[in-house]
């Protein structure tokens, strides 16, 4: 179980963490996924909270996740948006999708969901809070489309979900849980939680109808998505 850890602290993470780990240990245990957004959402939450000023300091937080997890799953996101903007039929979306070189549905794509997970981290009850209860559920649905999601190509989603089981979901589930106890209003929690369980379907539905499945880059980008999302749930509900 450590090893399993340590290589999803390394995948998801910039931590120094030492050699690398056996990344087969993870992937036949991705459900774990959670327990990296209580590390991610908890020092970028910790850095938010230091900061006096609310609005500053969901710049902060959000600037140290970003830097914790080495802007990997906004990579994600910038793909999906240059997927979705392109023109044509399910080939050239695929082949926006893939591109390495970031075009005008990447940088509406980013922006836009930056600017929304701003402005629910700024208007929410606490900056500390609302970022771990973001991060934690965003990789809550990491694990529901690693599951869920048909891959559409080889790759790091294909090699996860050949290893994933449909029962993977409870334990990710259950990892989730002990946010009920974090000081934020149970209504803002429930919210949270829909809209965490709403995003990577919508993703997955938008996979399958767009690009004949999922890749990395659409589970990544559901993340910064479902983070976003529940930043605003919790303000808008706290």
């Amino acid at each position: 179980m450590i090893e399993s850890l340590r290589a999803l602290l390394q995948f998801t993470t910039v931590l120094p963490l030492g050699q690398p780990a056996d990344f087969e240990a993870f992937a036949r245990r991705s459900y774990l996924y959670p327990l990296s957004g209580y590390v991610t959402g908890g020092l970028a939450g910790l850095a938010a909270a230091l900061v006096p000023d609310p609005s500053i300091g969901a710049a902060v937080g959000l600037g140290a996740v970003l830097l914790v997890t080495g802007a990997h799953h906004l990579d994600g996101l910038l793909d999906l948006g240059d997927g979705l903007m392109a023109h044509g039929g399910r080939e050239a979306r695929v082949r926006a999708l893939l591109d390495r070189q970031v075009g005008a549905g990447a940088v509406a794509a980013g922006t836009t969901v930056l600017l929304l997970a701003y402005a629910g981290l700024s208007s929410a009850p606490s900056l500390l809070w609302a970022l771990l209860a973001a991060e934690v559920l965003g990789r809550f649905g990491m694990a529901l489309l690693t599951v869920t999601g048909t891959p559409f190509r080889e790759g790091m989603q294909s090699y996860l979900h050949e290893r994933a089981r449909v029962w993977f979901v409870l334990p990710a589930a259950l990892l989730c849980l002990p946010l009920a106890l974090v000081p934020l209003p149970a209504g803002a929690l429930l919210g949270a939680a829909a809209v965490a369980v709403a995003v990577p379907l919508v993703v997955l539905g938008l996979g399958r109808q767009l690009f004949g499945g999922v890749n990395g880059d659409l589970v990544g980008a559901s993340h910064e998505l479902a983070r976003a999302a529940v930043l605003c749930a919790v303000a808008l509900l706290g």
